[in-house]
């Protein structure tokens, strides 16, 4: 490159590794405290265990794992035609399908018109 110096391609080349080490430590930070409060919720016995909505989980990730799959697809498509950096599209693009099928799948599975009575 014409023009810049040494120092400067130093500080350019610091900066992502800045970014990595500050964001690994607020993770890590948020990890600590999360499980300091926890532990001092048990102790004090108001500790509830958080809900986890699986079929809405399955839903969003799904439909959002498949509209990129099927984007970043059709623009490899386009670029490179049938080639191995295809997988980058196809593979997101299975997973939310996979997702999407276990959503409808279980959705079926809890629609009151197919419970069982007990009598």
């Amino acid at each position: 490159m014409i023009g810049i110096s040494a120092a400067a391609q130093v500080l350019i080349s610091i900066i992502p590794i800045v970014g990595i080490v500050m964001g690994s430590l607020v993770i890590f930070f948020y990890l600590l405290w999360n499980h300091r409060r926890r532990t001092l919720l048990i102790q004090a016995g108001h500790y509830t265990r958080p809900e986890f909505d699986l079929l809405s989980f399955s839903l969003l990730s799904g439909l959002l794992l498949t509209s990129v799959g099927v984007v970043v697809t059709a623009l490899l498509i386009i670029m490179e035609g049938a080639s191995y950096g295809l997988l980058g599209g196809i593979i997101p693009l299975a997973m939310g399908g996979g997702l999407l099928t276990y959503y409808l799948i279980k959705r079926r599975e809890k629609s009151p018109g197919k419970e069982e009575s007990g009598r």
